[in-house]
């Protein structure tokens, strides 16, 4: 069974463009919330993560934290074992 996976997003973001482009690469299926016009949806994702900055993602419950974050898993061999 894949693990939940969401994250926090804005339409026009290239952090998050990237953060997706890499989860599609998997295969890996997410929700996504945008706060864009939203600032009851940026407080949340701001009171969950204790960041300001999208995206903010999650993984099986997990902060992954943003977009450098979501790679440097990547990198280090570690996504594929969250995604699972």
């Amino acid at each position: 069974m894949a693990a939940d996976i969401f994250l926090y997003t804005t339409q026009f973001c290239p952090f998050c463009v990237q953060a997706k482009r890499l989860l599609d690469a998997k295969g890996a299926q997410y929700r996504e919330i945008s706060v864009d016009g939203n600032s009851q949806l940026r407080t949340e994702m701001m009171d969950k993560s204790g960041r300001h900055t999208v995206p903010q993602i999650w993984i099986g419950g997990t902060h992954v934290g943003g977009c450098d974050d979501l790679w440097a898993l990547e990198r280090s061999g570690k996504l594929d074992g969250l995604l699972a």
